[in-house]
């Protein structure tokens, strides 16, 4: 059964591999590879708490087995709102388990942290992600032209139920 749990020590070489993946950074918005020391300094002093951190990074999980992680980040406390991001592990793609993953993130989101509105920023050309948030009823608000050096950017809105 998929879950989502919070980051463990054990969870690095996943996180390492992830983060340096450059297939992916112009999705994520990173310039540059970490190394595991930074990796290893950001799960020992995530606390966890959106509060105190200002993000929520959390690891997809089914049956033991790390299939990737999403987080809640940009968090406005006052607006009661944060961006969404993902990162599917190869192995683990196409299966569903992205959608998944967000139907969770947002049951606590909006039941737990109690946000009134939730928002992912997706290239045009990531097919997949535009799918999922296509398929959970976000609301294309706006075209980012020029969003990133290889393609323009959609922003999906989802608001509390």
């Amino acid at each position: 059964m998929l879950r989502l749990r919070k980051l463990e020590p054990s969870d690095l070489p996943f996180l390492y591999q992830w983060e340096n993946d450059a297939r992916a950074w112009a999705d994520s918005d990173t310039h540059n590879p970490l190394s595991q020391h930074d990796l290893r300094n950001y799960i020992d002093f995530s606390t966890g708490d959106i509060y105190r951190d200002g993000q929520l990074r959390l690891i997809i999980e089914d049956d033991g087995e790390t299939l990737g992680c999403i987080d809640l980040f940009d968090f406005d406390p006052r607006n009661r709102k944060a961006a969404i991001g993902m990162y599917i592990a190869e192995q683990a793609r196409g299966k569903g388990v992205g959608q998944n993953a967000v139907q969770l993130l947002e049951k606590y989101a909006f039941h737990h942290l109690n946000l009134r509105l939730l928002y992912a920023i997706i290239a045009t050309n990531n097919l997949p992600c535009t799918a999922i948030y296509r398929n959970m009823n976000y609301i294309p608000a706006a075209t980012l032209p020029h969003w990133t050096l290889e393609s323009d950017a959609v922003l999906w809105l989802k608001a509390a139920p």
